[in-house]
């Protein structure tokens, strides 16, 4: 039987069973905390002298309430498991034992097993429309799910990054019932489900901690959206981490993708998180921590966390595809040939290398497995943060974006996919909200002024067609047409990615454990050859060329030859954007 969570921490509202469940509010700075019970009296709550507000009562699961705080303010839940609504509604309790799950001997796949394919689960048609499509992902050869964040967030579209109750999923998109039976639905299909969970901040409407417990925030410090969050308080720690352990627990994810967790201060946090988390669930499951981490901190795969998203790899990829140069694109575009090299041979680009604006970042890399990162060419961020959300089959030479996609998905690292991009979509993903009044706005205007220090924006007429992130049609464009992977063109793409997985399936993944960087080396501008010894002894070798001209292949050993993404001439020529992947030393495992 799956194993159920049981309280591991003080924060929110818990069934004790025998109808009776305890309420808790960690409230410091409150003089006095009630709990208003929508259908029902408004009782007082104890406080002890750490700050902790509680209350056991008769109460069944389904019941509703609201914390009052000093006779006036009246609160969510900080950790409500369900809200009636939106985030101004009131919480809901929740018993997560009572779901029967069906695929109960389900354990996870191994991490080299994994093909992230991300999705935003509104744009998709909640989670039952994402379960329809189930079925065809897997057909496809995916084999991960990673939904973007869930955490209640004002109104009900949303990236879902300014979320503020981070235990409750968007009632927008179904109930928390409806995200058991989706996870349960993709287990059935044989495919992990992860989610990206957001430690570093919350959103700018509806978080009430300041009003109450002021530690919860680190004034002294500075995140890009406001005070950084107090990891150094164990009530805070332990907020976050029963928060990631109740999502594998009480909901069966099969990972986490951990937000920006650059921005978080209290490093030591992450290696609390993970430490925490292996020992609470069932060691027979594969669980994946994956991290979002701008510094390129390498020694935290080496501490519980299982992969970080290269956005290094991305990047130097980028620049080659589209030739851009403007913001952190600069860092790349400036001898963008051998950092090529060095992302192929080592994982990070940026190993404690400065950048342009003269810091230093990164840590060695070139010591870990592949397998410890996660490759992409889109994501949500790379489309859904440019102006009008362009996507690469608009920007890039499709002959380049052919070679690029090889590299992506016969690569021995972990690959990540967007929505659409398997049948080469063209419609834009587009950063959405539905905030109102004047923070609609501040966040309308904001984004339109991010994008004044780009010369292409100097114009102000043209930033005024940048799409009003809370206009209703932003967000109904970003929706994916799933029936256009059939309209010649698409087609096209789709049969490239199902022949490039199933290949990876048959001769990569069976060889990724115990996979190791070999070495790369530059073959002219835009091109490197790249090697990498695979578990078994025998040896992958990527020749790319993402430039305009054909180039010399260097004599190699003898191989078989797994794929050409162009017609080739002969042996030793690597023609302009072309990818080759050969599969050298068989048999010797």
């Amino acid at each position: 039987m799956p194993k159920q969570s049981a309280p591991t921490g003080r924060h929110g509202a818990v069934p004790l069973g025998g109808g009776k469940a305890r309420f808790t509010l960690w409230a410091p700075d409150a003089e006095r905390v009630e709990l208003q019970l929508i259908d029902g009296p408004t009782l007082p709550m104890v406080a002890d002298a750490d700050g902790w507000c509680s209350l056991e009562i008769d109460c069944e699961p389904g019941t509703r309430y609201r914390y009052l705080i000093n006779g006036d303010l009246a609160v969510p839940d900080p950790a409500s498991r369900a809200q009636d609504g939106d985030i101004t509604g009131p919480s809901i309790l929740v018993d997560h034992s009572r779901h029967v799950w069906r695929n109960t001997d389900w354990k996870g796949r191994p991490w080299e097993e994994t093909v992230l394919y991300e999705v935003h689960v509104a744009a998709c048609g909640g989670y039952r429309g994402l379960e329809r499509r189930l079925a065809e992902l897997a057909e496809l050869g995916i084999t991960a799910i990673e939904l973007m964040p869930l955490a209640e967030f004002p109104g009900d579209r949303n990236w879902g990054y300014d979320g503020v109750l981070c235990y409750a999923p968007e009632a927008s998109y179904g109930s928390p019932e409806d995200l058991k039976h989706f996870i349960d639905a993709a287990h059935g299909h044989g495919l992990m489900v992860f989610l990206d969970v957001v430690y570093n901040h919350f959103g700018p409407d509806g978080n009430y901690l300041h009003s109450y417990a002021q530690h919860f925030f680190n004034h002294d410090e500075q995140t890009p959206w406001g005070d950084a969050i107090e990891f150094y308080r164990p009530e805070v720690r332990d907020f976050f981490i029963d928060n990631a352990i109740m999502w594998l627990n009480d909901y069966r994810f099969d990972g986490l993708r951990l937000d920006a967790v650059h921005a978080i201060i209290d490093q030591s946090f992450l290696t609390e998180l993970a430490e925490r988390v292996r020992g609470a669930v069932d060691p027979e499951r594969h669980v994946h921590l994956v991290l979002e981490n701008e510094a390129n901190r390498s020694t935290l795969l080496e501490q519980g966390f299982t992969a970080q998203w290269n956005d290094d790899g991305h990047n130097v990829l980028h620049v080659l595809l589209t030739d851009e140069r403007q913001g952190y694109y600069a860092d790349y575009h400036a001898d963008a040939s051998s950092k090529l090299v060095r992302f192929l041979g080592e994982g990070f680009v940026y190993q404690g290398q400065q950048n342009r604006k003269g810091h230093a970042r990164g840590e060695p890399s070139g010591h870990l497995s592949p397998t410890a990162f996660v490759l992409f060419l889109q994501n949500h961020d790379q489309i859904g943060n440019r102006a009008f959300g362009d996507r690469l089959t608009t920007l890039a030479d499709p002959d380049a974006l052919r070679a690029a996609t090889v590299t992506l998905l016969l690569s021995p690292m972990i690959p990540l996919l967007f929505t659409g991009e398997e049948w080469g979509s063209r419609q834009p993903f587009l950063f959405f909200t539905s905030h109102h009044g004047e923070l609609a706005d501040a966040v309308r205007e904001g984004r339109r002024g991010e994008f004044a220090e780009f010369a292409e924006f100097a114009d102000p007429q043209l930033r005024e067609r940048i799409p009003d992130p809370n206009a209703l049609s932003t967000f109904d464009d970003s929706r994916p047409d799933v029936t256009s992977q059939q309209e010649p063109g698409h087609r096209e793409w789709l049969s490239l990615y199902r022949e490039l997985l199933a290949l990876r399936h048959r001769e990569v993944i069976p060889r990724l454990k115990g996979s190791r960087f070999l070495e790369a080396r530059s073959l002219g501008q835009g091109a490197a050859l790249a090697r990498w010894t695979l578990g078994d002894g025998s040896v992958l070798r990527l020749a790319l060329n993402l430039g305009d001209e054909a180039l010399a292949l260097p004599s190699s050993a003898p191989a078989r030859r797994l794929f050409a993404s162009r017609e080739l001439r002969g042996d030793d020529l690597l023609p302009a954007r072309t990818a080759l992947v050969y599969l050298e030393n068989e048999n010797v495992g």
